[in-house]
């Protein structure tokens, strides 16, 4: 069907009801929601009908979806009214878009885009709106809502207590989410832009989450609790991270007893990378960066008051796939039968320093096997315990025996 077609059928219409509406006003519409907004044309052509019966007050020609809709139920494809809180605004991306940010009733929440051609009026954090004969699409595997021209947007004076509801880590999907979370690692971080990442758990699993730096926002302090409402929920390589900062976090005095989903992989160490050994990191409160050789923090520059700590980031390869693994202080030291302490004081008095402790740990582990356990995050496994694998005389004599009896 083409949109001509629908034009001359739209037309006749409101022509019957004694209206004389714009052809070329009428396909516009058409194209933009068809092509600009991925709408199905019957749907395109219901909510056009619908739109000029209101602005030429004429009745029995079709309507649209005026229907009040929780936002948990709504799908892409659809064309929908609301009503919901503003909870979070971001900055848009482009100049062709007005406002972004995140509406949320009682029953969830999701990310909204109103576009600049329509000239929307802008509405404000905090407050309610109904927004009727907005389009529903899809963003990054998740719904998202579209205030377009044909979007009615009524401020409400509502004044209503809003109480997200908590989803379990490993019930979470692509959108918006809200957790009680633990703190449970602070890794180091990867980009100038970003403020902190790490791991969060609770009684279901873990989750990589990440704060990019932004006026107003604070880090997560380790090994604490918190309530994170309305965090944008990503998808990439088939794993879903967390990002803070269109969310409110808050700390709780409850705890957490973590559940994990362990891998297990055996393997030869077969590359310690620089940055093992004995390392320092910011003393700074909630920072934990590593510290270059000459004390600085990518974040609070110069730390004479430097802390020191162990680690290991390696690569085990099993004989199929080499994986990156990263060991910390306790498995360090049970693997390597060299303490925080000794390190120190090996650093201090050796002439060699800080190397001196990253050559014995090489030497120590390298070209040996091991059993690591731990959760694997972004190709890195991150090791809550590693045992040597000790040597079987029989195997080896099998393998041997199998291969000197293979044919030529």
């Amino acid at each position: 069907m083409n949109l001509s077609e629908v034009t001359e059928r739209i037309s006749r219409k409101l022509e019957a009801k004694g209206a004389q509406p714009d052809r070329q006003k009428i396909e516009s519409r058409l194209r933009r929601l068809a092509e600009e907004f991925g709408v199905n044309i019957d749907e395109a052509e219901r909510t056009v009908t619908a739109d000029l019966a209101r602005e030429h007050n004429v009745t029995g020609v079709g309507s649209s979806s005026t229907e009040l809709r929780p936002i948990s139920e709504i799908v892409p494809g659809e064309w929908v009214t609301i009503e919901g809180k503003i909870v979070a605004l971001t900055p848009p991306v482009s100049p062709s878009i007005a406002q972004t940010g995140i509406i949320a009733d009682s029953s969830g929440a999701m990310r909204f885009v109103a576009w600049a051609r329509g000239n929307p009026p802008a509405m404000e954090y905090g407050h309610w709106y109904r927004l009727e004969s907005a389009v529903v699409d899809e963003y990054r595997g998740a719904p998202n809502l579209k205030i377009h021209s044909g979007t009615t947007i009524s401020r409400m004076e509502r004044d209503a207590p809003l109480l997200p509801s908590i989803t379990p880590i490993a019930e979470l999907k692509p959108g918006i989410g809200s957790v009680r979370a633990k703190v449970i690692q602070d890794w180091d971080v990867t980009h100038d832009r970003m403020l902190q990442t790490g791991l969060l758990g609770d009684e279901t699993g873990t989750i990589k989450f990440v704060i990019w730096k932004e006026e107003g926002k604070d880090r997560l302090e380790l090994d604490t609790v918190y309530n994170i409402f309305y965090a944008t929920v990503d998808e990439y390589n088939g794993r879903l991270s967390l990002a803070l900062n269109t969310a409110m976090y808050i700390a709780d005095e409850g705890d957490i007893e973590v559940g994990r989903a362990e891998t297990e992989i055996q393997g030869a160490l077969v590359h310690i990378a620089p940055g093992s050994g004995l390392i320092k990191r910011c003393p700074v409160e909630g920072c934990n960066r590593t510290l270059s050789r000459q004390n600085y923090c990518p974040v609070h520059e110069i730390q004479p008051e430097f802390r020191y700590d162990l680690r290991i980031k390696a690569v085990l390869d099993d004989g199929i796939r080499a994986r990156n693994v990263l060991m910390q202080r306790e498995v360090v030291e049970a693997l390597t039968g060299i303490t925080l302490d000794e390190a120190v004081q090996i650093a201090e008095t050796n002439p060699l320093g800080m190397d001196e402790i990253f050559y014995r740990i090489r030497n120590t582990v390298l070209g040996r096997y091991y059993t690591c356990s731990g959760s694997e995050f972004g190709g890195r496994l991150l090791v809550n315990s590693c045992t040597p694998i000790a040597f079987e005389p029989e195997e080896l004599a099998a393998l041997l025996n199998r291969a000197g009896g293979e044919p030529a």
